[in-house]
């Protein structure tokens, strides 16, 4: 136990000092090499601009926090419910892949422009997008979660007549819950990006539209508060989406 919580600290020590040595070679980066403001402002200017701005910055964090969970939420019910219908069906599986792996495939700033077109320039076209890059890690995930299976464990449940229903949640469904994990955390991080890609293709508000309207006006330590926003909240939604298998991990198992 003090093992752990010895190891547990000096990490904690060292991701502190790491961004104390950042923060600090930043700001004598910026003092002494003479780089201008719009090029690179330093850390004590983007927090500034920050204090001054922190109103229209929590306002708009608000509407990109609303869309990428939205869009997570969304994304990754759809990839988890076509998983299931991949495992019964391999005609639909076989149908319907390909298409999944061609939108993988496409670059999310190629159809930004049409789905704005589709879906106007409010909420709803940043949740298609959202949900568009979070769909993909998540049904191939479960995907393999729900196929990857013992088959002492599938013929026991068949040998007690088992509907594909009890195997579905009494062995599948189970048996898949660390790979839905470890792809909801990749997806919680994607749909924050899809969404910013969105406000940046076309938007009135959100951390995407802040940046891109700084930069129009040459405000770059607004640009980099607004970033630095994005950042954290990316960070914080992949820590909740950590948190919450943790939890589910000490109720179901006391892991």
């Amino acid at each position: 136990m003090d093992k752990k919580y010895h190891e547990k600290l000096r990490q904690i020590l060292l991701t502190w000092l790491s961004l104390f040595v950042f923060i600090l070679c930043w700001e004598l980066v910026v003092a002494f090499a003479g780089i201008d403001r719009l090029i690179l402002p330093s850390l004590s200017g983007v927090v500034q601009s920050f204090l001054q701005n922190h109103e229209e910055l929590f306002a708009n964090l608000v509407v990109t926090m609303f869309e990428s969970v939205s869009s997570f939420l969304i994304g990754s019910v759809l990839g988890f419910l076509f998983s299931i219908l991949f495992v019964y069906s391999d005609d639909i599986k076989n149908s319907l892949l390909p298409y999944a792996i061609a939108l993988k495939a496409t670059p999310l700033v190629a159809v930004a422009p049409l789905i704005i077109l589709w879906f106007g320039n409010d909420v709803y076209s940043k949740i298609v997008m959202g949900a568009m890059v979070a769909f993909f890690p998540v049904l191939i995930s479960s995907l393999e979660g729900l196929t990857n299976i013992e088959k002492e464990q599938l013929n026991l449940m068949k040998s007690y007549s088992a509907t594909k229903i009890q195997v579905l949640f009494k062995l599948r469904i189970p048996n898949s819950i660390p790979f839905i994990f470890s792809s909801l955390k990749i997806a919680s991080t994607l749909a924050v990006v899809g969404v910013m890609i969105g406000e940046f293709t076309g938007s009135d508000n959100g951390l995407g539209h802040v940046i891109i309207s700084s930069s129009y006006y040459l405000d770059t330590p607004l640009m980099f508060a607004a970033i630095i926003m994005a950042s954290l909240w990316g960070i914080l939604f992949y820590s909740l989406v950590s948190l919450s298998e943790k939890t589910l991990n000490h109720l179901a198992f006391g892991m």
